[in-house]
């Protein structure tokens, strides 16, 4: 595979175009291409390459670097392979190819979220081991299938598997979200997904008739609950300005489904819900509240879960934690305009693979080196300019620096 290189394009942004072209798009991702285009990345490095199929289809490429010390916990990098759908009629151009505009911004599917982390591994790997260095933890770069739908055929099942727990991971990275001003946000945990359907039954009858006891009175009942609650949270947050949008609990409203005719009431009618339970929520105490919400709306009101995480985990932030002290202490080493890469811990506010990764005990922060950029994630002309992506690259030739040298801890062999 060759890989043109405009004039004065940067070959590493010539890289990562070529990566955003392959249609890793669900519900139809092009996972072999992706998986070629790694597993080629791995023969130029000189990184030994494991594909680890977790269900027919479903493969995790891992791609590693040993350390000086094999003994001693490693260090994961994980990325993601799919992209979300687009609407094409939205886009100024061709989300699938790429297209590099006049002053530098780069359009894309996966510009964000979160192609351009994966490679960024990569060329940070490749200045790395061109310039001769080598450290004493090993370096794993994990490239995995269907996190855009919830990874419950990736990342999920991987961390149970006898080829994860052979990386001995001692800590991760994953990615974050862009930050539209000077600073970085890194996340050290996030909210769990609770994806929730509402079922109501009631007397079905003649649209024309006042029919007491109906499946949609009950559910409006319940939907006027969960939407109070919602709106006590919203406030919640926005009465606190050093509250962020990860701490609380969000819901939405997602779908309403139910009904034959116009003029039949209808014996059953269902809402789903989208929950993103804030880490420090009382899980079996909120679920109890839904019991309660339900049972309130009368008889034949229930709930089902399609998604429910109960496992938050909060990764340290505090200069004590010799994982912390090493990316944060990176990051106060560089210097950009004169200034210190500014970091704005916070909780993820939606949903990624390192919560599987923290609920095996590994310790993950997300980050996604982008400053001055928008939040484009899954929105129409997603794009990242080209000055941002190559800096990402330079931030993290700084931490994969630190972080596979920091030294044995207590415990570690």
């Amino acid at each position: 595979m060759t890989t043109k290189n405009p004039e004065s394009e940067h070959p590493s942004v010539t890289l990562f175009r070529q990566y955003l072209r392959i249609c890793t798009m669900q519900p139809n991702p092009d996972y072999g291409a992706a998986i070629a285009f790694l597993e080629e990345r791995a023969h130029q490095l000189g990184l030994s390459c494991q594909k680890v199929e977790v269900l027919p289809g479903y493969v995790i490429t891992v791609l590693t670097w040993p350390g000086t010390n094999p003994a001693l916990p490693s260090i994961l990098l994980n990325s993601h392979t799919d992209v979300v759908p687009v609407f094409k009629e939205h886009w100024h151009h061709d989300p699938f190819e790429a297209f590099k505009d006049s002053e530098g911004y780069i359009y894309a599917r996966g510009a964000q979220d979160m192609k351009c982390v994966s490679i960024q591994y990569l060329e940070a790997v490749r200045r790395l081991k061109s310039e001769g260095h080598r450290f004493p933890r090993t370096i794993h770069l994990t490239f995995v299938p269907d996190e855009e739908v919830g990874g419950h055929k990736g990342m999920e099942l991987f961390v149970k598997r006898p080829e994860f727990q052979a990386l001995r991971a001692g800590f991760a990275l994953d990615e974050g979200l862009a930050n539209p001003t000077d600073a970085f946000t890194v996340f050290y945990s996030e909210r769990s997904p609770w994806w929730i359907r509402v079922t109501s039954t009631g007397k079905p009858g003649h649209g024309s008739r006042f029919i007491e006891d109906t499946a949609a009175e009950k559910l409006h009942k319940v939907i006027s609950s969960i939407m109070a609650f919602r709106e006590k949270e919203k406030q919640r947050l926005q009465a606190n300005p050093h509250l962020k949008e990860g701490a609380v609990t969000s819901v939405n409203l997602t779908k309403l489904e139910g009904g034959v005719a116009y003029n039949v009431v209808p014996a059953a009618m269902s809402a789903s819900f989208d929950f993103r339970v804030a880490p420090d929520v009382d899980m079996k105490a909120f679920e109890k509240q839904l019991q309660s919400w339900c049972r309130e709306a009368g008889e034949g009101v229930t709930f089902e879960f399609a998604q429910k995480f109960t496992e938050p985990r909060m990764t340290r932030t505090d200069d004590s934690d010799p994982w912390w002290a090493a990316f944060s202490g990176a990051c106060k080493e560089m210097l950009f305009s004169c200034r210190n890469l500014k970091l704005e811990p916070e909780i993820f506010p939606a949903a990624t693979d390192s919560r599987y990764i923290r609920a095996v005990g590994i310790p993950a922060l997300g980050f996604s080196p982008m400053n001055h950029t928008p939040v484009l994630l899954h929105d129409h002309n997603e794009r990242l300019h080209e000055a941002v992506f190559l800096r990402g690259v330079d931030i993290y030739t700084r931490l994969l620096s630190a972080l596979a040298s920091v030294p044995a801890m207590p415990g570690e062999s």
